[in-house]
Order: structure tokens, then C-alpha cells, then sequence
């Protein structure tokens, strides 16, 4: 209980700071060079935008390790790392491939670039995400079932450095890695905001995570005793 109770002040505390990334985002936070972009309002979403993908990759992470602890050791743990990590992840995921467009519609006149790699590998990688979520939902809990969606986790973390290095060795539409400091790069005040939303948006991933295995815990546990209640009946 007391554990659950940290994990919910920590989540509480990300959404603050999350907030707080926010509200300085659009007051705050300088706006960018008007020559340098079609629509220098809409950079602003950047501060949610970038974070959110940010956590995500952290959740993603814990997607893999999890697979790979299950498929190792046939650890529990593993498996609801697997599971937190997985629903965590498309949250996230869900976030940047929702906001992305609104600043891709204002900045570039579409809300879509189909042949951006980097746009359509974190597509791919949340589609993934989906079809791990969805499809654990639809199968009985087992080893075959555990196996076959780790394998998919593992094989689909691949997407992530793909997506990471996607911009800088094809770089089409979508923005190039952050700097700061240098001609052309990042404010010093536009990347105080934009840490704090790094750090908001961590803190939120964490406690969300560690929630979300206390739950996965707790359905493994009553899927467990549904199971011996069943066979004393039989």
C-alpha cells in the first residue's frame, strides 16, 4: 500500500511539472526565429512533444528488458516489466504521434510526411506497442502466450535507435538533433523549459511504470487463484 501510495505521489508530481513545462512553454519561454519557421507558435508544443517521445523510449526500454528477462530467466518480473512497459509506452507514443501532426499541419501545410523515416519508424514502433497491448488482452496468460509477445517486444526495439539516428543520417522534415549554444541551436531559455520537460516527463514515466507493475502483480495474482478456484471445482 505504501509503495502504491509513493508511486501516485510520484506520478502527481511529474503532472506538475509537467504543467509547469507548460505554462512556461507559452509564456515564458522566447519565441523562435519568425524567418526561421512557417509557424513559430506552434514550435512551441515542442516542450510537451519532445519529452513525451523522450519517455516514451524510456518505456520502450523497459519493454525490452522485460522481454528479455522473461525469455532469460522465465523471471515474473520480467513479464510485468514487459506488460508496464508495453501499456506505458503507447501512452507516450500515442502522445507524440498526436501532437506531432498539429505542429506538422501549421509548420509545413500537412500534418503527415510519409517518406520521413523517423516519422514512420516511431509509427511503426507505437502500432507495435498497440499490437502488444491489444493482442495480450485477447489471449490467456501462459508461457506460449508470454514468449510470443516478448519476442515481438525484442525484435521491435530495434525501431528504437532507428528512430533515434533517423534524423540526423536522413534528415528530411522533420527537425534535426537539439543544440544548445550553437548558431542555430536552442535558447538558453527555450532549453531551461525544455529540461524541465525532459525531467517532468521522466519523473511522470517512472512513477507510471512502477504503478503499472503493482497492478499487473495483481491481476497475475487473481488470474492465479481464478485458476485454482476452478480446479478444486473440477
Amino acid at each position: 500500500m505504501l509503495t502504491r501510495k509513493a508511486d501516485i505521489l510520484i506520478i502527481i508530481a511529474g503532472l506538475m511539472l509537467a504543467g509547469v513545462t507548460l505554462i512556461l512553454g507559452f509564456t515564458y519561454a522566447p519565441s523562435v526565429d519568425t524567418e526561421a519557421m512557417n509557424a513559430p507558435h506552434a514550435q512551441r508544443i515542442f516542450y510537451w512533444h519532445v519529452p513525451a517521445a523522450w519517455a516514451s523510449f524510456i518505456a520502450f526500454g523497459c519493454l525490452f528488458v522485460g522481454s528479455l528477462a522473461w525469455f532469460w530467466k522465465r523471471a515474473d518480473w520480467g513479464w510485468h516489466l514487459h506488460c508496464a512497459g508495453s501499456e506505458v509506452g503507447l501512452l507516450f507514443g500515442l502522445m507524440v504521434i498526436t501532437s506531432g501532426p498539429i505542429w506538422g499541419q501549421a509548420e509545413w501545410d500537412r500534418p503527415w510526411d510519409w517518406f520521413d523515416i523517423r516519422l514512420n519508424s516511431f509509427l511503426a514502433l507505437t502500432a507495435l506497442a498497440a499490437f502488444v497491448v491489444l493482442g495480450k488482452r485477447t489471449q490467456p496468460d501462459g508461457e506460449a502466450t508470454r514468449d510470443t509477445f516478448s519476442a515481438v517486444g525484442l525484435f521491435g526495439f530495434l525501431l528504437v535507435p532507428l528512430t533515434a539516428l533517423a534524423t540526423t543520417l536522413w534528415q528530411r522534415t522533420h527537425p534535426g538533433v537539439i543544440t544548445v549554444g550553437n548558431d542555430g541551436g536552442l535558447d538558453p531559455v527555450m532549453a531551461q523549459v525544455f529540461w524541465l520537460g525532459v525531467l517532468s516527463f521522466t519523473v511522470l514515466v517512472i512513477g507510471m511504470i512502477r504503478l503499472h507493475i503493482g497492478i499487473v502483480k495483481l491481476e497475475c495474482q487473481v488470474d492465479e487463484i481464478q485458476i485454482n478456484k476452478d480446479a478444486e471445482m473440477i
